[in-house]
């Protein structure tokens, strides 16, 4: 067996980056408190602290907390503790989701540049976290696992200890005595992981003792199918890819297992959950072979994908539950907060000159239907104008209408009304709005 003081100077040697400083996830379990003492003892080049997040889930956690100090003043590691209140904010895979991604929040948010953030995995995690995600039907980036080394915020994300299993961990923590606090969550089999780690896997090594050591090959194997399917999807995307939104024309022309392995991809690049694999095979081939004159989506909880003129947009909402703002007066001195979608509206001086409203409120309206502007000596529909400016459709009941008295003005600072004589309104009118979602 390898000695654990080789197994972490190998794997931060093997990542791509020197880091600045090393930053460990430390909860003050037995894992984690055996990483952060064997990186103690060893000559580290660059500076090593820790930090505690404090979830405030429990009783005991003030005092886990309180022993985290206690152990890091011992060492003479410098330390930070973050309470989080995840308690009101259980994301879609419950509280223990919405608590790890509260976490590794701060974790982002605290990390600096160059800085290795170290957590506790182990080649046991690694079996546990790639059963799990084959019952739950994931494919080759699930059967990956728990990646050794990653990208993370301003610094990189790295899993030190995958190469060593928990026996070899409370071996090491009963060898220097150790202490550590006890987590009773962990001992709840209705949890997935608690059960497969307390009832499953004892099975599966008694009858495979090296299990850890070949899922955590798999997992490696399976890692580098995901590479090479990324750098596949990266040379789709230099054709296909424009920002947030993709040409259809050019998807069609690749093969389906493509166009959802490109899809797949273009979602994690935008930090968008993916929907399931059956909703992505049909979805996508509903928006790739629809009629022209329809309007496809493919819609799931973390967001949707529309079709419009021949390109699909990646939305992050859901724009026909978002309602639309009701009316109201404006004195155009502040910036006006539309909503969720809509934006803000504010009133600048334009090119005329300092706006002059006539002594009148202005009256900042949404679209109801029959609405026209007068331009070129003609009223022009706003179905007119969404069409030919590009507008997506759904974001058109969002588009604010500044009014002054019953004279439309301006459709958001797109386009502007003729001013006639006796209008009362000045040229130098200039609506500024920002909306939230993109408009073409």
């Amino acid at each position: 067996m390898q000695p654990l003081a080789d197994i972490l100077t190998n794997a931060l040697a093997r990542g791509d980056a020197e880091p600045t400083g090393l930053c460990v996830a430390f909860s003050g379990g037995r894992d984690s408190s055996v990483l952060l003492h064997a990186l103690h003892g060893l000559a580290l080049p660059v500076p090593l602290r820790a930090i505690h997040i404090d979830h405030g889930l429990l009783a005991e956690s003030a005092g886990w907390a309180a022993h985290c100090e206690t152990v890091c003043r011992q060492w003479q590691i410098p330390m930070q503790v973050t309470r989080v209140d995840v308690s009101s904010a259980a994301a879609d895979g419950g509280l223990e989701a919405a608590a790890r991604d509260a976490r590794y929040a701060v974790f982002r948010a605290e990390l600096r540049p160059g800085e290795f953030l170290l957590t506790a995995h182990h080649s046991d995690d690694q079996l546990e976290t790639v059963l799990l995600r084959l019952m739950r039907g994931s494919g080759p980036a699930g059967v990956a696992g728990i990646r050794p080394f990653a990208p993370f915020g301003p610094g990189y994300l790295v899993r030190p200890l995958l190469q060593a299993g928990r026996a070899q961990l409370v071996d090491y923590a009963r060898q220097h005595a150790l202490k550590w606090v006890e987590d009773p969550s962990n001992r709840d089999e209705g949890r997935d992981r608690n059960f497969l780690r307390h009832r499953v896997l004892p099975l599966l090594r008694e009858r495979w003792p090296a299990a850890p050591d070949t899922v955590t090959r798999t997992a490696r194997l399976a890692d580098e199918a995901v590479h090479l399917l990324d750098e596949l999807a990266e040379l789709d995307a230099g054709a296909v890819v424009d920002g947030d939104t993709l040409h259809l024309g050019l998807l069609r022309e690749l093969s389906a297992r493509r166009q959802r392995n490109l899809l797949r991809w273009f979602l994690h690049r935008h930090e968008v959950p993916p929907p399931s694999a059956a909703a992505l095979h049909d979805g996508l081939r509903q928006l790739c072979e629809a009629r022209a004159d329809s309007a496809p989506r493919l819609s799931w909880s973390a967001g949707e994908l529309r079709r419009y003129r021949d390109r699909l947009y990646l939305l992050k909402c859901h724009p026909d539950s978002e309602p639309v703002p009701e009316s109201r007066r404006w004195d155009g001195q502040a910036p006006l907060e539309l909503g969720s979608l809509a934006g803000q509206l504010a009133l600048r001086q334009g090119i005329g000159g300092t706006p002059d409203v006539g002594g009148q409120a202005l009256t900042v309206r949404f679209r109801r239907g029959g609405e026209r502007l007068l331009q070129h000596g003609q009223h022009v529909s706003l179905k007119s104008l969404y069409q030919s400016g590009g507008i997506v459709p759904w974001m058109r009941p969002h588009v604010p209408l500044v009014f002054h008295g019953d004279e439309l003005l301006t459709v958001g600072g797109l386009w502007y009304a003729e001013n006639p004589p006796g209008s009362g309104v000045a040229t130098g009118l200039e609506v500024a709005w920002t909306p939230r979602e993109r408009l073409r």
